[in-house]
């Protein structure tokens, strides 16, 4: 990295997100490494999966982040009845009352802003799952013959119950592809919790200081992007995700017996894009096998499909992943 206004920028990206810590603070208790996950995402121009039961304020740490970030945020609860319209917009049919003439007008949908929270996203049917997921995609939505961009930046962070699967549509392996990260979002410690009551049990007033801005955001994912990348690095993202895939000559014994499917190619570009994401947020200005291996998890583990036996087995994808992160071994001496 030669450029000098990408390096000052991430002198002092550290201590605005040490900031930005203490500013979500004020509101969400814990969930730290789930807060750090979401920000790797954004600054990695990434959309998340949210994974967790009602209740762990998934909703609130979301909001939170915009405000700190200070970006447009909004909120679809996901529902049965949910049309793809009610979510991109759609055109309306204006009439001039004085000339009796007729224009189609176009009425954005809730998709047009910086953050979109999609709760329970596999609460709606596949054809309105498809219309988020290609505005993910494209940043943009077709309406007839028109299409509209969306706002820059533009993330969505999806939330799914794991344990309440009836009248759900789950997303298919090819959609869950689509997000960078799938986050899970566990229980709060006793401590935590016990804040968490304290807190909502009393009236208090919180004002959030904003850290960022839009256009320091994009500045920020145009620095990541240029954050250099060794090598041996992206030999070892590569490796990691080429050892998820059965039928590869490179995958170990367990992964042949436990996995039915494997990562793609989208996974290793993944893994070096939140690497760079995490030593930049950490004011480190190159990515290690560290940082590749620190963010595993949350990029492979909706993308390595155990077969019946590893599931009878009660092995799922994040030991799977842990083991072979144990047999690859990353070589740089930075903490994880």
């Amino acid at each position: 990295m030669s450029d000098t206004g990408d390096l000052s920028q991430i002198r002092n990206v550290h201590e605005a997100y040490l900031r930005m810590q203490e500013e979500i603070g004020k509101v969400v208790v814990g969930q730290r490494h789930v807060i750090d996950e979401v920000l790797m995402a954004i600054l990695s121009r990434g959309h998340a999966l949210l994974v967790g039961v009602p209740g762990l304020a998934k909703t609130l740490l979301v909001s939170t982040i915009s405000r700190v970030l200070d970006l447009s945020f909004k909120r679809i609860q996901f529902t049965p009845d949910l049309m793809p319209s009610d979510i991109t917009g759609t055109d309306v049919l204006d009439e001039d009352k004085a000339t009796g003439r007729r224009t189609f007008r176009f009425v954005q949908g809730p998709v047009f802003t910086n953050m979109l929270l999609a709760d329970e996203i596999n609460r709606t049917p596949p054809k309105t799952q498809a219309a988020l997921l290609e505005a993910m995609q494209e940043h943009a939505v077709t309406i007839g013959s028109q299409s509209y961009s969306l706002p820059n930046p533009f993330f969505v962070l999806a939330t799914q119950n794991p344990i309440e699967q009836e009248g759900t549509y789950p997303l298919p392996e090819a959609q869950l592809d689509r997000f960078m990260f799938n986050i899970v979002v566990g229980y709060p410690s006793r401590e935590e919790e016990a804040d968490i009551i304290r807190q909502v049990t009393i009236h208090r007033d919180v004002a959030l200081d904003k850290v960022m801005d839009a256009a320091d955001v994009i500045a920020l994912q145009g620095a990541v992007s240029r954050v250099p990348v060794a090598d041996h690095v992206i030999a070892f993202a590569s490796d990691l995700a080429r050892a998820t895939r059965p039928k590869s000559p490179d995958a170990p014994d367990f992964v042949k017996e436990m996995v039915a499917w494997g990562a793609g190619p989208r996974a290793g570009i993944y893994l070096v894009q939140a690497a760079k994401a995490r030593a930049v947020l950490l004011g480190r200005y190159h990515a290690t096998t560290a940082d590749v291996a620190a963010v595993a998890l949350p990029v492979l583990r909706h993308r390595v499909l155990t077969t019946f036996n590893a599931e009878a087995s009660g092995v799922t994808s994040d030991e799977i992943v842990k083991r072979l992160l144990e047999r690859l071994r990353p070589g740089d001496d930075v903490e994880i």
